[in-house]
């Protein structure tokens, strides 16, 4: 077994002196993660962060995000149409989730009911189109066009 170390030790040196090891991209830089206690999913996390691979949540975080989310989705639909059917689409997830077997931590998102959603995107809508109009004055005279037929 000595003798296989001081093989390799040789051929170690020898690759050194030819300088094979010079310009690797990890030259001079400290080895990540070595201090860290063994994580079995080290592999994966590492994929997910260089991959940025997003929405790869257990379905009770997922649906969490999902609810946080909702307003601001609701909100940049035009119909109500589209509003019911994204509101009904978010609660049968919801009551999918609740159904099947826990995965992961436990669910706590609730259905929203419909109807109030509705009402409260129509009261948000409302109040972005009457504050994005400006205002007329009454000490501004009205301006002519310069053209009139």
């Amino acid at each position: 077994m000595r003798e296989q170390h001081t093989w390799v030790d040789l051929q170690v040196r020898r690759a050194m002196e030819r300088g094979d090891f010079d310009d690797l991209p990890g030259a001079g830089k400290p080895l990540g993660d070595l201090g860290a206690d063994h994580d079995p999913d080290w592999w994966l996390k590492q994929l997910i962060e260089r991959e940025k691979v997003t929405g790869v949540l257990p379905p009770a975080l997922q649906l969490r995000k999902d609810d946080a989310e909702l307003d601001a989705l609701l909100d940049g639909l035009a119909s109500e149409r589209d509003v019911r059917r994204e509101i009904e689409d978010f609660n049968a997830r919801v009551m999918r989730a609740r159904y099947t077997p826990v995965d992961g931590p436990p669910l706590v998102t609730q259905p929203r009911d419909v109807d109030a959603e509705v009402a409260r995107w129509r009261e948000r809508r409302s109040t972005r189109h009457t504050g994005h109009q400006a205002p007329e004055t009454a000490d501004q005279p009205r301006r002519r066009r310069w053209f009139r037929r």
